[in-house]
């Protein structure tokens, strides 16, 4: 097939459609990055897993590690998801502006080398900050070690992350899924290797973990490099063409369109690390439910994540063409899907919380204190499913178009001036105990999608400013 070809064939996929026409777009978009998002889940599984089997210690460590790595995740995947919104309206505007494209990629890649600097040095202070914070110094320097030897690999995850957006927004999804699962059954045969010492390799335990996840992220990261190379449409682009020429311009909107999304997530992804803190305070059962449910969530959560995105990419695109109906059509397409989706997982799992506790626990006199708390948190744990839902499509489909200041005000309002106080009182200084702080999260969720909703129904339909 010709590059004239090939070209035509992309401008009929990425043009804004009709209805029916859009419904489909962003189900075949939203549902392989779904697919993504869980098969990504799943790797932190399969560790947790392999890394019990080597010792409750080691076990404690990486849980610790993870919180910090989720951390430095949050604040380095900003500037990284500000490539999208970038690409998609850059595609929307003139679908052969592949200058534009390569630039915003380039310049993604660039922000994620310079930070990697920072980070390495970040994360050499975790042993001495989590004994400040009261954690036992062996598990601590366990933690450090662990963290020190995933923070290698995190620029590569990160590097993959803006190489599927700029795929999404070709409307190149199924690919990068199938990549996505050689790298974790790779992680998994790489945990086999250095975790255990098999095959000859040294036992390295929680150390060979995080050798074999940043292994995993530098070979997916090479498989994605390989795919936009190769593949017909992306190669077009030539994305690693001038690499090391430096456009301070755009280095610098990424920067400002980043920081943003980078507070945002931060703000809600420490909320409910926070609430794991305040449930350790009631009770070691509780939290051991309250992270079970948590589990449940997060597992529902993908999802609407994913189809979330696909409509943040398609949103992008009709605002480049400076199609107000097609951002209209996408928005209300978007949050019914993510609003119709959790409210059928929610309604499954609130009639349905024995069987979901007894795939977590077998129930005996040990476990079962924990079970009942399982049973008791999950249709609270489904109540906020639908705000939720309501939340992340407003918050990506704003990010799509370029507002996320005001959205980065509000979820900080949302999640630590109301959220966090009534989960904190209600939990720890009223009766209502535990269900408290899932009250708080209710609370927080749901004035965070009634903000977020209504400054996208401001943005698109009360200015129809884009």
């Amino acid at each position: 097939m010709s590059d004239s070809a090939v070209t035509a064939a992309a401008d009929k996929k990425i043009m804004p459609a009709n209805w029916p026409g859009e419904l489909k777009v962003i189900l075949g978009l939203g549902l392989p990055m779904a697919a993504t998002q869980l098969v990504q889940f799943f790797v932190y599984t399969i560790d947790v897993i392999m890394i019990g089997r080597v010792s409750a210690d080691a076990l404690a460590a990486s849980s610790l590690g993870l919180v910090v790595m989720f951390l430095i995740w949050m604040i380095g995947s900003g500037p990284v998801a500000a490539v999208t919104p970038l690409i998609s309206q850059a595609l929307g505007a003139n679908q052969h502006d592949y200058d534009d494209v390569r630039l915003s990629v380039r310049m993604s890649l660039w922000v994620v080398s310079l930070m990697t600097p920072l980070i390495i040095l970040g994360v050499m202070f975790t042993e001495p900050v989590l004994i400040f914070f009261g954690q036992d110094p062996v598990i601590s320097k366990m933690a450090g070690e662990y963290v020190l030897m995933l923070s290698f690999g995190m620029p590569f995850a990160l590097g993959v992350m803006c190489l599927r957006n700029f795929l999404a927004a070709l409307n190149k999804t199924t690919i990068p899924l199938i990549l996505v699962i050689i790298s974790t059954a790779l992680n998994a045969f790489f945990n086999y290797l250095l975790i255990f010492g098999n095959w000859g390799f040294p036992r390295l335990e929680l150390i060979g973990a995080g050798i074999a996840s940043s292994l995993v992220y530098f070979v997916s990261f090479l498989l994605f490099v390989a795919y936009v190379s190769l593949d017909r449409e992306a190669k077009l682009f030539r994305l690693f063409k001038d690499f090391f020429s430096v456009n301070w311009a755009r280095l610098k909107e990424l920067v400002i369109l980043g920081w943003p999304i980078s507070v945002s997530t931060v703000f809600e992804g420490m909320l409910f690390n926070a609430c794991v803190l305040l449930m350790g305070v009631i009770g070691k059962a509780e939290i051991a439910a309250y992270q079970i449910a948590m589990n449940v969530g997060a597992l529902a959560f993908m999802l609407p994540w994913g189809l979330s995105m696909a409509g943040g990419v398609r949103a992008g695109l009709a605002a480049g063409a400076r199609n107000h109906e097609a951002v209209k059509r996408v928005c209300v397409i978007t949050i019914l899907l993510c609003v119709a989706t959790m409210a059928t997982i929610a309604v499954c799992v609130s009639l349905m919380p024995n069987g979901i506790a007894a795939l977590y626990l077998e129930r005996n006199s040990e476990t079962e204190i924990v079970f009942n708390y399982v049973v008791l948190f999950l249709p609270l744990a489904a109540a906020f499913m639908l705000s939720d839902a309501v939340q992340v499509a407003s918050n990506q489909l704003l990010r799509s178009l370029k507002d996320v200041r005001a959205p980065m005000f509000m979820t900080g309002f949302c999640y630590w001036i109301v959220g966090f106080p009534v989960a904190w009182y209600l939990g720890l200084k009223t009766s209502v105990g535990p269900n408290g702080i899932w009250y708080g999260l209710l609370v927080s969720l749901t004035v965070a999608s009634v903000l977020l909703g209504s400054r996208l129904y401001w943005l698109v339909w009360k200015t129809q400013r884009l």
